[in-house]
């Protein structure tokens, strides 16, 4: 397998994560096609590290750090993200994101 199909399988990723982002109104999909968005930004990363050497263990692992940083920031987006849902779910009864207009002042 080339660099290419790593490169076209994450931009297939990434345009499902933001099809769904787009059309879905459910905050909980909203939530997952985030993840999936940054699932194929942390290919993206680590194929773009491999194609120009830096994941070799001599020159460093900057792009493996990177993807690191990516994940631990998606865990923190995860968690904040469903600690909203659940408690707007509680007081308003539904997690559509196209319904709650009172988040916006």
């Amino acid at each position: 397998m080339t660099y290419g199909h790593f490169l076209v399988l994450a931009a297939v990723l990434f345009a499902i994560g933001a099809a769904g982002v787009m059309i879905r109104r459910n905050a909980l999909i909203v939530m997952m096609a985030i993840e999936l968005m940054l699932n194929a930004a942390n290919m993206t990363i680590l194929t773009f590290a491999r194609m120009h050497g830096v994941a070799d263990a001599r020159l460093g692992m900057s792009g493996h750090s990177l993807a690191f940083v990516v994940i631990a920031v998606a865990a923190a987006e995860a968690a904040v993200g469903l600690a909203i849902v659940v408690a707007v779910y509680r007081t308003r009864g539904h997690a559509d994101v196209d319904r709650l207009g009172v988040l916006k002042h």
